[in-house]
């Protein structure tokens, strides 16, 4: 997963894509102008030679975004198909909450790895994936065929057009839950993935990962509570068998890797007894938005 390759060379963003991005400095659409996107006002954003669109400018850049160290890693735990339960249940969801020809927004994108799975399953769909890290961008814009990438810090307003998308997907990303709301068609649906208190609780301790609040689903639904209603959520728990280097990774890709150096986590690796029998345990909530 997800099963269609990304494309050789120099990615070109769609024609289609133009319909769905605006000027992040005024409402303008947005038009192709030598390498770049430009509005009437004559904004002008880059379009990297990797392939995504640079629309971050000045003081709004984004804070903090994930590490090349943290995006090389995830993309060899993905790869190595440890999630791909999850990339399944979401693309068996998609097809049920949004059409073919679909316009899906994945907020907090990361590597482009669980658009990927959607497009695949919706087979004229245009997908576009948000996120912060240029690294991260790198491999969103070349994840598939379908699939756009934009440079932008999914907490500021997005520059997306109001009601475009069908589809907004949510995979362990920070949740802006008005721009949801502002870019969802009203029969959309909002696909928002969280990880249980089970999750990866093997390694908690050992590991120094952070403890999920098992409480998270109820506090993620009164966030939402204003705009959108729950219409349902679908439990996915499986166990995992991860080698030294896979456990490795995991940590190196998930927040701890920011409270635990790499000679301490080599250490605490290298005291383990493997192959480790880890729980991934997650929880796909549908959302569909208020009438406005």
């Amino acid at each position: 997963m997800p099963t269609t390759p990304a494309g050789t060379g120099r990615h070109r963003p769609s024609d289609r894509l133009l319909t769905v991005l605006t000027c992040p400095l005024c409402p303008s659409g947005l038009e192709r102008a030598d390498g770049a996107l430009r509005c009437a006002a004559r904004h002008t954003f880059d379009i990297a030679r990797h392939g995504y669109v640079s629309l971050l400018t000045g003081h709004r850049r984004a804070a903090s975004a994930d590490s090349a160290d943290m995006v090389r890693c995830r993309g060899a735990f993905l790869r190595a198909g440890h999630y791909d339960p999850l990339a399944r249940t979401l693309a068996g969801l998609a097809t049920e909450l949004a059409p073919p020809d679909a316009v899906v927004l994945d907020a907090g994108a990361g590597t482009g790895h669980y658009l990927a799975s959607v497009l695949d399953a919706l087979p004229g769909a245009l997908g576009l994936g948000l996120d912060s890290s240029t690294p991260a961008l790198r491999a969103a814009a070349r994840a598939h065929a379908r699939g756009e990438a934009a440079a932008w810090d999914v907490w500021q307003p997005w520059p997306v057009r109001s009601g475009c998308a069908h589809l907004v997907l949510n995979v362990f990303a920070p949740r802006n839950g008005p721009e949801f709301h502002r870019v969802l068609r009203p029969d959309g649906a909002l696909l928002v993935v969280t990880p249980s208190d089970r999750h990866l609780h093997e390694l908690r301790g050992s590991m120094g990962l952070l403890a999920v609040d098992p409480r998270k689903e109820e506090r993620l639904r009164r966030t939402l509570a204003d705009r959108f209603r729950h219409e349902r959520a679908e439990s996915l728990e499986y166990a995992m068998s991860l080698t030294a280097e896979d456990v490795a990774g995991l940590v190196t890709m998930s927040p701890a890797a920011r409270h635990v150096d790499d000679g301490e986590l080599r250490r605490r690796v290298a005291e383990l007894a493997v192959p480790v029998r880890v729980t991934a345990s997650f929880v796909a909530s549908v959302y569909r938005p208020r009438e406005r």
